[in-house]
């Protein structure tokens, strides 16, 4: 594949930008994306794996497992994990549940999420159920971080699209 912004070189790196609630990706040779600020140093490199050699553990054995870990489905041991940065299959995540945990916590502080939620507002208007369940989702939200003014105007439209008044 080219290069969407040259045309000349091979894309080596995918960039997905999220502009607006709307996303957009792009292919781009290394020249270009080191134009538009995208860093290409290490880009080859597991990001799990050279995350867990520079958290002061550099992947020994408290970092993630000891070697003798391995999933019961699919085999994968933690000595892999280290050396990749990816699990076998959806079974690891149950079986490496506390050393992930673990890492999760060294790495965010915390091991569940508690940031913001993409939600996107670009949903079909013929999807009126969809649609009225992204908007409940967003007022919980809104709710939970006494954003008021904004609740208000997501029950409005809640109200509008189940056909209810206030």
């Amino acid at each position: 594949m080219d290069c969407e912004n040259c045309g000349e070189r091979d894309a080596e790196i995918t960039l997905t930008e999220i502009e607006n609630d709307e996303m957009r990706t792009v292919h781009l040779c290394s020249t270009c994306a080191a134009l538009k600020g995208v860093s290409v140093e290490g880009a080859g490199a597991p990001p799990i794996a050279d995350l867990l050699a520079h958290l002061g553990g550099g992947g020994d054995e408290e970092s993630f497992g000891s070697d003798a870990d391995a999933c019961d489905y699919c085999g994968t041991e933690a000595r892999e994990f280290r050396k990749t940065g990816r699990l076998g299959c959806p079974q690891c995540y149950a079986q490496f549940a506390e050393q992930l945990r673990a890492l999760l916590r060294r790495v965010h502080g915390a091991s569940q999420h508690m940031g913001k939620v993409y939600v996107s507002s670009a949903v079909d208007a013929d999807d009126a159920e969809t649609r009225l369940a992204t908007l409940k989702r967003r007022l919980e939200r809104a709710v939970e971080i006494e954003d008021f003014e904004s609740a208000a105007d997501l029950r409005d439209q809640i109200h509008t699209l189940s056909g209810t008044t206030s």
